[in-house]
C-alpha cells in the first residue's frame, strides 16, 4: 500500500497548515485513516482519525479544536487542516491506514500501513 503525505512546511505559531493524504493504490474512501505525527525524541502518537461512512473523526485532547481530519473522496483525499499551531506541534507527521478494519479509528496501535511523512515545523 503507497500513501503520500504531503504539505508540511514552516510556519509561526498561531498560523495553519493543511496536510493532504493519498494513495496511488486504494481508494481511501473505503479505509480508515490516522494522521500520526513524531516530535524530535518522541514516540509516534496517533492524533486525528476518520472512520468510514457516515463522518465520524476522532481527535486527541492536545489537537482538539485545531485540528480537523476530512475527506475529499472525488480526489481521494485526506486533509488534516491544523489551526492555531504551537511550537509543540513541531514533529512529522504521518497518514496511515490499517489492513483491516478496527472496531475505531483510534486503535492506534493496529495501524499497518504508512506514508513516508511530511516535516511541520511551528517557529514561535
Amino acid at each position: 500500500v503507497q500513501l503520500q503525505a504531503s504539505g508540511g512546511g514552516l510556519v509561526q505559531s498561531g498560523g495553519s497548515l493543511r496536510l493532504s493524504c493519498t494513495s496511488s493504490t486504494y481508494s481511501l474512501r473505503n479505509y480508515q485513516i490516522a494522521w500520526f505525527r513524531q516530535a524530535p525524541g518522541q514516540e509516534r502518537e496517533g492524533i486525528s482519525c476518520t472512520n468510514t461512512g457516515v463522518p465520524n473523526t476522532f481527535n486527541v485532547d492536545s489537537v482538539k479544536g485545531r485540528f480537523t481530519i476530512s475527506r475529499d473522496n472525488a480526489k481521494n483525499l485526506v486533509y488534516l487542516q491544523m489551526n492555531s499551531l504551537k511550537p509543540e506541534d513541531t514533529a512529522i507527521y504521518y497518514c496511515a491506514m490499517p489492513q483491516g478494519i478496527l472496531g475505531h479509528c483510534s486503535n492506534w496501535n493496529l495501524y499497518d500501513f504508512w506514508g513516508q511523512g511530511t516535516l511541520v515545523t511551528v517557529s514561535s
